[in-house]
């Protein structure tokens, strides 16, 4: 059943995304997810406590959030389990959670005004989507921060959120992008969040462990040169200063011949990442194209992945 649910919160997502007047109207999960996490960080997370105090505050901070999400979640579901079309009733519910549409939409927001060579407007949209100081990027940084979030993020926030919802259905989707939503607002290396964040980072680590691995074969698969991107993948995904995100990021590098990360600027301090593909030359607006067809072509195998599930699910009676 809930192979066919996470296929149908996929299908949905492609479709639709999440409209703009639905948001406009109720919000979002993660939008909502994000106040509390923010109430708990500003009442919790104060500088004058001692640093294994505000660990310990946040392992209470991850089990509370973890908690409001995962218990509504699985009332729901114990409730709609036994009823007609259970599935597509909680496929419903868990579409919101996935963010398919939306990767593809920031990304295409992103390759518009770089065909144009309307640098600003690039820089602005590709923002939205990163972390890094973006004023200082010129074409080819654009494009290879582009490419990098739509690499990690079909990790983050497509693969791994179906893959957890396969497992244990709108519980395990729900607790996925809780920690997920916890790891970015928390979970940095900062004076502020190193301890306070500590839990949710790792946590959030280790929830992404199989995700990253194979967002980076469904990569490797889907760009025609499956040979060339899982060697990359193999040699380089380990130098990433994530124990995840060097999977897909690495993966993609290889599959579009161009070399990803490396030095990059956040906040006024250079971080000098080792390069991915290093050999390879630079992406541009082509690049972005190949990679967004790259990226559709990953999605529809996913797709075809959660079909024979939910049919064998459907044939013996178990709960996938």
């Amino acid at each position: 059943m809930f192979a066919s649910a996470m296929l149908a919160a996929l299908l949905a997502d492609a479709l639709m995304g999440w409209p703009r007047w639905l948001f406009a109207a109720i919000g979002h999960p993660v939008t909502w997810l994000g106040r509390m996490i923010g109430m708990l960080d500003s009442h919790l997370n104060s500088p004058s406590r001692a640093p294994l105090a505000r660990r310990a505050l946040g392992v209470m901070t991850l089990v509370i959030i973890m908690a409001v999400a995962a218990i509504p979640a699985a009332l729901v579901q114990h409730t709609l389990v036994d009823l007609p079309f259970a599935w597509l009733c909680i496929g419903l519910l868990a579409w919101p959670l996935i963010a398919a549409r939306a990767l593809y939409d920031h990304v295409a927001a992103v390759l518009a005004p770089l065909r144009r060579n309307d640098i600003n407007s690039a820089r602005n949209a590709v923002a939205m989507i990163v972390g890094r100081d973006v004023t200082r990027l010129n074409d080819a940084g654009v494009a290879r921060a582009t490419i990098e979030s739509l690499a990690e993020n079909a990790s983050d926030g497509v693969v791994a959120p179906l893959l957890w919802g396969v497992l244990f259905g709108l519980p395990g989707i729900a607790v996925y992008k809780a920690v997920n939503t916890l790891d970015s607002m928390i979970g940095h290396k900062t004076h502020k969040h190193a301890d306070f964040g500590w839990a949710s980072a790792r946590f959030d680590d280790l929830l992404n462990l199989i995700p990253a691995r194979l967002t980076g074969f469904l990569i490797a698969i889907a760009s025609g040169q499956p040979l060339q991107a899982l060697a990359v993948m193999w040699r380089d995904s380990t130098k990433h200063r994530s124990p995840n995100a060097g999977y897909p990021e690495a993966a993609m590098a290889g599959a579009l011949g161009v070399r990803l990360s490396g030095p990059r600027i956040y906040h006024d301090h250079i971080s000098n990442e080792p390069w991915l593909n290093e050999d390879a030359h630079d992406p541009d607006a082509r690049t972005l194209v190949r990679a967004l067809t790259v990226y559709v072509r990953a999605l529809v195998l996913l797709a075809m992945l959660l079909v024979p599930l939910a049919a064998m699910a459907n044939v013996s009676g178990f709960t996938w």
